[in-house]
């Protein structure tokens, strides 16, 4: 789940080491637009499969208007992150408005959108750091039933889970005491009906469901699985899940230096991103093993961006 990543320890104290040394490349094969000269900006990604898709994207349209960019890709957690941003060396990281919130600055957030947008800018602001528009795609949890069971139950939101004697949901350890998750099924929709199985890898969690011995469980929005017809996502009409649109959080100093038309080339990237797109992006990486930086480069192509 988008907040509870495993972090390989080892890896970020070698990253750490290193400097934050530059896992990923990219570039376009097109011809070099004229170069905007100056510093080159340093975009960084989380260790995961979207944040680094989303960094060669971003990157990938800076680079298609001349911006000079340096990526340092696969670095991990906010806790290593962060720091960092903060300091100036990294100056463009993809975040998830949610989780950011969340585990970044350990507040609660509001649950849309745009207050989240407001609300993670105030709190970015004074590490000299600022927001560029947010995209419509996110990456956040998303509970699924099978199919054939929301159809004959009649199965639309998690609400509709109180429809069936019994709900057992598969998921992380840490699901079961976090609101956001199964807590949230307890608390705000009074599931008295439901229990908990922990099932931490989301391969054994999904043969759960298939099989019957789970009836619902969650997974990423961006999963190739949260997209299937087997399956139905189950709308969170109570709003238990933040929400998680991506965001750019970009160095102040370099939003200043490099004005509105650094800004527009970024905002032109987020609006085109949705949450379907990220899905099937993360799909060619993860599942056909496409570099990321292919991946990305075909995208921005297609959009007409790069």
């Amino acid at each position: 789940m988008r907040w509870t990543r495993t972090i390989r320890a080892a890896a970020l104290l070698a990253v750490a080491a290193l400097g934050l040394t530059a896992c990923g490349g990219g570039g376009s094969d097109q011809p070099a637009a004229q170069s905007k000269g100056g510093a080159p900006i340093v975009v960084a990604s989380f260790n995961f499969t979207d944040s680094q898709i989303l960094a060669e994207i971003y990157a990938g349209a800076l680079e298609a208007k001349g911006y000079p960019v340096t990526r340092k890709l696969n670095l991990g957690s906010r806790e290593l992150i962060y720091p960092s941003l903060k300091k100036g060396e990294l100056q463009f990281v993809p975040e998830y408005q949610g989780a950011a919130i969340a585990t970044g600055f350990g507040k609660d957030a509001v649950k849309d959108a745009a207050g989240e947008h407001s609300q993670l800018a105030a709190l970015f602001k004074p590490e000299g750091i600022g927001l560029l528009n947010y995209a419509p795609a996110e990456d956040k949890d998303v509970y699924i039933v099978k199919a054939d069971l929301a159809k004959s139950k009649g199965l639309a939101t998690i609400g509709d889970l109180k429809k069936l004697d019994k709900v057992v949901m598969a998921g992380g350890p840490e699901c079961e005491t976090r609101l956001p998750c199964f807590k949230g099924f307890q608390d705000v929709y009074k599931l008295t009906n439901a229990t908990f199985k922990t099932v931490q890898e989301i391969g054994p969690r999904v043969q759960e469901l298939d099989s019957g011995g789970a009836t619902v469980i969650p997974v990423d929005s961006v999963s190739p699985v949260a997209g299937d017809s087997k399956y139905v996502v189950l709308k969170d009409d109570l709003g238990i899940e933040p929400t998680e649109n991506v965001v750019p959080a970009v160095s102040q100093k370099v939003l200043d230096e490099r004005g509105q038309d650094f800004a527009a080339t970024v905002n032109a990237v987020s609006a085109k991103l949705t949450t379907d797109e990220l899905r099937d992006l993360n799909s060619r990486v993860d599942a056909d093993g496409d570099p990321a930086a292919d991946v990305a480069k075909d995208w921005l192509k297609q959009q007409g961006l790069a």
